[in-house]
């Protein structure tokens, strides 16, 4: 063990999903999973009336996505630790030809469901051993009532698996072997792994964050007929379906998807729109900090006021601060994460070969959870870690839960996700060693967040939206790709961006784009934000008192829309203007504070 290993495990263990990739339990898990499938998708395609028989089929449907959702889970975690490994990207194509089938089977069963008259659907409902899923058995009779015929059906999941989803493996393949060569300022030159290039543009150092951003642009711009391509492709495929499936709108599918309405996306983001100063507020404050006139979109996530500490953050001081945030703010949080540590259940090892970005997975089939990011020593790291802390943390209250009642939407789950990171940085803001450099630091690492969340993502989720208005009528071109990625970043920074000072190539490099799973991966990130900043506040006014009710907010996102979540447990309506413009102007009292730093 060297000086510089760290005690805290920062390699995840996957022993107890698979002994190990391709060993018998992994095979004979594979054998009978296919066997399991292809038995219940027939008696799916028989389903007609008999409610027994349509309960039943759900019950087993439930079971075996478990299965399913397991071994997608395990080959997501072995795929990103080392995207070079052919076997792994084999058998992920292979599993996409399984939820192929598995999408043929929840097919006829959702069609059957919607067949069925009202009061047979009831009856359904009524079924003893469907307790405590009915919202999910509701939703998967809606989707019933926009599918195509089963024959389309089924040749679209086909279709899918060497098309929409192919073009998301190739993203990812492609991008997890990127290497680009970067001079340093002190003049050495190294290959670097496309996954640090964020990590340099978040450093202090403009310099670094400039080599950074421009020696990592080639890749992307070497690719960008391939990116295009495969861009293209995902939304022109997913456009052809909706028509097809008689959906009239793009964004029906992505509001289904985060069960929330189209009236409280509209409201949330007119108080985005009506309040844009605030965070841009924040931009000009950073831009004279900086010394320019305002920023350049390599500077955006980049600390303006550098911690005070001399050497990079360790793991084991990372994991240590988290602990204490959680432990003395929620008790039964830092517990957890102390588990999730103990278990080996994180994977945040440095190396070559990783897939960039963080994520949080897990398994209803072994109720676990993992977690996936790639530590560099930042504070930026470390509020990642407690970001999808918050999401293990969710998963594990919704365990008692029947499966079909534990599957939350993404709106929901990012709420949770921020939530863990508000308790980390409040805890840090709390310290009373806490001194004043480590304080503007920190306020500096709040402000990165609230342009992140209300004017980075907004503009992606509008670049996203003409994006998809344009694609309707034919394939939009590289260069249109990246005039409309400048045009909507000019249009939602404004003033705050240097005249040469936009990325035209984020829509290729930003992996949210090119996720075929979720459609518009942009704006429940936002939702979670806001949400999430009127729970905090209600922790803060109420203190332990609220955690009770926030477990049980977290315990109904399963079983009900965001709008009846949010009612039942803060009284809130999100249809309201006014209720997000509060979360907003939340975030006021921090500003003015960074202001004065200026």
């Amino acid at each position: 063990m060297t000086a510089d290993t760290p005690i805290t495990p920062d390699r995840w263990s996957l022993e107890s999903w698979f002994s190990a990739f391709a060993a018998p339990d992994y095979i004979a898990f594979k054998a009978e999973l296919v066997r399991d499938v292809d038995a219940l998708r027939n008696r799916a395609a028989k389903l007609c009336s008999d409610v027994q028989e349509i309960a039943q089929v759900i019950v087993d449907f439930e079971a075996l996505s478990d299965r399913l959702g397991h071994l997608s889970a395990y080959l997501g975690c072995l795929s990103a630790d080392d995207a070079s490994n052919e076997a792994v990207k084999s058998d992920e194509a292979w599993i996409s030809t399984l939820e192929a089938e598995s999408a043929k089977l929840s097919a006829s069963l959702r069609g059957a469901l919607a067949a069925l008259d009202d009061g047979a659907f009831e009856q359904v409902l009524l079924t003893p051993a469907l307790t405590g899923a009915e919202h999910a058995v509701k939703r998967m009779r809606e989707e019933g009532r926009h599918q195509m015929t089963p024959e389309l059906e089924a040749l679209a999941a086909d279709l899918n698996v060497n098309g929409l989803h192919a073009w998301g493996r190739l993203y990812d393949t492609l991008t997890g072997k990127m290497v680009f060569p970067m001079t340093f300022p002190d003049g050495h030159t190294e290959s670097v792994p496309m996954a640090r290039r964020r990590a340099l543009m978040s450093e202090p150092d403009r310099r670094l964050r400039e080599a950074a951003f421009h020696a990592g642009q080639k890749p992307w711009l070497d690719h960008a007929d391939t990116l295009a391509a495969g861009l293209n492709g995902i939304a022109g495929t997913r456009l052809n379906l909706y028509k097809r499936r008689g959906i009239p709108h793009f964004l029906d599918t992505p509001l289904f998807d985060g069960a929330m309405s189209r009236a409280s996306l509209d409201a949330m983001l007119e108080a985005i729109h009506s309040h844009i100063e605030l965070p841009r507020r924040a931009l000009r404050t950073a831009a004279r900090l900086q010394g320019t006139p305002a920023l350049h979109y390599f500077d955006l996530e980049a600390p303006q006021i550098a911690a005070p500490e001399e050497k990079p953050l360790s793991w084991d001081e990372a994991c240590a601060t988290v602990d204490r945030a959680f432990s003395s703010a929620y008790p039964k949080l830092g517990q957890y994460f102390r588990g999730m540590l103990q278990q080996r259940w994180i994977e945040a090892q440095p190396r070559p070969g990783k897939r960039p970005g963080a994520f949080c997975t897990g398994t209803q089939f072994k109720h676990e959870e993992r977690i996936y990011m790639t530590w560099h020593g930042t504070v930026h790291d470390m509020v990642t870690l407690a970001h999808e802390a918050g999401h293990a943390w969710h998963s594990n209250v919704l365990r008692p839960a029947r499966s079909m009642a534990a599957s939350y939407p993404m709106t929901l789950a990012e709420t949770a996700s921020n939530f863990g990171e508000m308790i980390l940085l409040s805890g840090l803001m709390g310290d009373p060693a806490l001194t004043p450099g480590m304080k503007a630091y920190l306020l500096d690492q709040e402000m990165l967040r609230a342009h992140a969340y209300l004017i980075n993502i907004p503009m992606r989720y509008e670049f996203e939206k003409a994006f998809y208005t344009e694609r309707g009528t034919g394939e939009v071109p590289v260069s249109r790709l990246s005039e409309l990625m400048s045009e909507t970043q000019r249009q939602i920074y404004g003033d705050t961006l240097l005249a040469d000072g936009t990325d035209p190539m984020f829509w290729a490099y930003k992996m949210h784009f090119h996720i075929t799973g979720v459609s518009f991966y942009n704006f429940p990130y936002v939702f979670g934000y806001l949400l999430s900043q009127a729970l905090f506040a209600r922790f803060k006014e109420e203190g332990a008192a609220f955690l009770p009710r926030y477990e049980a907010f977290l315990a109904m996102t399963g079983s009900a829309t965001c709008e009846e979540v949010a009612r039942k447990t803060l009284g809130a309506d999100l249809t309201s203007p006014d209720f997000w413009a509060e979360a907003i102007r939340a975030i006021e009292p921090t500003l003015v504070e960074y202001e004065r730093l200026s």
